[in-house]
């Protein structure tokens, strides 16, 4: 019972291995010892068991390339709901097993974009230059939207978009209302001066809690992201995830933790993860930098919902409302979840589940 116990947390909240130890080296040796554990319990709970249940995780054409896909539900008879990720480069098909119990309720679709995780490894480890643009993004999205809805019988999905997920996730609304329930953005991306206030956000936090050589690099930067390297960039983003102590860290408690302890990755595919995510951010950068949300357009023709982390410095909270503020559309809503920086919906997914379940499913079902 204590083993199961101790492996439950591991999976279910990834605390174990921050009360393991609080060395970096040390958290990674303990996770590879307990890594086959952890991965047989969490094949375990992925077990489909529902005699009207889908499972299928394979490759699937898609934009002439061959994409990593996984469809999950316990009934075929539930909407069918399509999460776009984001990174870029990141997959989160590692996060299965935290969305087990939204099984019930939807079918969860999700695929390793152009450049992410499974799709790059299956595909090389090099991208062309050029090969990747959110314009291309978007035709693999519509493509895998289309798909998805032929193999499931799908009239409309619900679409929901993470980080940079969501400048794919926006423009996909807007241009193909027809094929979605509603949008539901989550860590909503919306460039322009948000960029600026994550900078300003992190700042504060570091001028709080320390070290001093995160204020000395952010300072050195300057607060125009016009001005930015990709490398100074990276590093905003790496102080925002560090800076403050009062929310989980993205990285070392929830993402870690997630592809550690994955039945579907090997440890092959978790050594291209920073490979694609630099291979992705090396040629989206210029366009992800330059990207206005307001410019793209406020006014959508579905149901329009952000589920936001209550305090996210990466895509900020307050970015996202003012956004969120501006929208015309035949219902919206905003929800902020509790004690979330990014990585809303996989740090927090009961209370995600709750809201998706309360406040999105029913215009799925009507």
């Amino acid at each position: 019972m204590i083993i199961v116990a101790s492996i439950a947390l591991l999976v279910g909240t990834a605390t174990l291995f921050v009360a393991l130890s609080d060395s970096y080296a040390a958290r990674v040796t303990k996770a590879m010892i307990l890594r086959p554990i952890a991965q047989h319990y969490n094949a375990q709970t992925l077990r489909m068991t529902a005699p009207d249940g889908i499972v299928e995780e394979q490759f699937v054409e898609i934009g002439g390339i061959e994409h990593w896909m996984t469809i999950r539900g316990e009934n075929r008879s539930n909407p069918v709901l399509v999460f776009l990720h984001g990174g870029p480069g990141s997959g989160h098909t590692m996060f299965n097993p935290l969305t087990q119990p939204w099984e019930r309720y939807f079918t969860i679709v999700q695929y390793d974009q152009r450049g992410a995780s499974k799709t790059f490894r299956r595909n090389g480890a090099q991208l062309q230059s050029g090969e990747l643009s959110f314009a291309q993004l978007e035709l693999d999205a519509l493509e895998a939207v289309e798909y998805v809805r032929a193999r499931l019988g799908a009239d409309k999905v619900i679409l929901v978009a993470s980080s940079v997920g969501s400048i794919v996730g926006l423009s996909l609304a807007r241009n193909h209302p027809e094929l979605f329930h509603a949008y539901v953005g989550t860590d909503q991306n919306v460039g322009g001066d948000a960029f600026g206030e994550s900078w300003r956000i992190t700042l504060d936090w570091l001028t709080q809690y320390g070290p001093d050589k995160g204020v000395r690099a952010l300072e050195e930067m300057g607060s125009n992201p016009a001005q930015w390297s990709l490398a100074q960039y990276a590093a905003l983003n790496h102080w925002t995830i560090e800076a403050n102590p009062k929310i989980p860290d993205m990285v070392m408690d929830v993402v870690f933790p997630a592809l550690m302890t994955s039945p579907s990755h090997t440890m092959a595919d978790i050594q291209d993860v920073q490979s694609a995510m630099e291979a992705s951010m090396g040629q989206l950068y210029p366009e992800l930098v330059a990207f206005d949300a307001y410019a793209l357009g406020t006014e959508f023709d579905i149901p329009f919902f952000i589920l936001q982390g209550d305090t996210d410095g990466i895509t900020p909270t307050t970015s996202a409302k003012a956004y969120f503020e501006a929208v015309n559309a035949p219902h919206k809503e905003f929800v902020t979840i509790g004690q979330a920086g990014h990585l809303a919906a996989f740090t927090r997914p009961d209370q995600f589940l709750d809201e998706l379940v309360s406040r999105v499913r029913p215009f799925a079902i009507k």
